[in-house]
């Protein structure tokens, strides 16, 4: 899993996947490109969605895309300060920057051990508290 530690407030020094906001005149698939490339210097070729999250209290929805590196490549974009690959027993849970990321990546885990690649939805009306 290609996780980055963010450079840039909210959560700065915390770690998530490659996530931003769209542009006028992308596709949500485009967005999620650029902003691996943007974050993580990495060409990805986009699949499937993983998750819809719907973050109420900040009138957000989060849709999260399975991707593969194209070639092999990443780094450390502007907006990050660490980019790494993890396995599933490496990912540093207690520093996941954002709910909807970890609900993600538990789902993702969940599906690739049982051979699935379901479309996963959830709500956080509002933040948990995180230390």
């Amino acid at each position: 899993i290609l996780l980055c530690r963010r450079a840039i407030e909210p959560r700065r020094g915390f770690w998530t996947a490659p996530a931003g906001f769209m542009e006028n005149g992308e596709t949500l698939q485009q967005a999620a490109a650029r902003e691996c490339h943007e974050e993580a210097l990495a060409r990805v070729e986009i699949e499937d969605p993983c998750a819809i999250v719907h973050v109420l209290h900040a009138h957000q929805v989060h849709v999260l895309f399975r991707a593969v590196l194209a070639d092999g490549g990443y780094g450390v974009g502007v907006e990050s300060l660490e980019v790494g690959l993890y396995e599933e027993r490496d990912i540093p849970w207690p520093e996941i920057a954002f709910p909807s990321i970890e609900f993600t990546l538990r789902r993702y885990f969940d599906d690739r051990a049982r051979g699935r690649r379901d479309l996963h939805f959830t709500t956080f009306e509002r933040s948990p508290s995180r230390a």
